[in-house]
């Protein structure tokens, strides 16, 4: 029951454009909180006006699918790619940092441990589906 709500609560074409209107706001107070409210603001209105776009393209097949109200079993293989794609773009993009702040004789840290906590949980993640496969 808990797991058919849940997903009727992220397939409302009203779910990511909420998500993003309140990571707005929690973006705006850390960075009010941080002292500069001005670029809270500048990101609050980019978050806004990004939540406001997908509510409003509701024809795009696209924007239905990124929303959730237009998900499918081929919309959910595409999601699935363009996970991985992201992932593998961070993890690259952490290799590197890591390895120019190291250049540089510095310590490589946080990326050493991202690094650490993107591998560990590659290693978990192929372990537990192959141990539910």
């Amino acid at each position: 029951m808990t797991k058919d709500r849940s997903q009727a609560i992220t397939r409302s074409k009203w779910f990511l454009p909420s998500f993003s209107f309140a990571l707005g706001l929690v973006v705006l107070g850390a960075s009010w909180l941080g002292g500069n409210p001005g670029a809270g603001a500048l990101s609050f209105g980019i978050l806004a006006v990004f939540g406001l776009l997908v509510l409003l393209a509701g024809r795009s097949e696209t924007i239905r699918g990124l929303r959730g109200d237009g998900r499918d079993e081929r919309f959910a293989q595409i999601d699935l790619q363009a996970t991985a794609v992201a992932g593998l773009a961070v993890i690259v993009a952490l290799i590197v940092a890591w390895l120019v702040a190291t250049a540089r004789g510095q310590s490589g840290s946080p990326y050493d441990w991202l690094c650490a906590i993107a591998g560990l949980a590659y290693a978990l993640a192929v372990a537990w589906f192959r141990w539910r496969g």
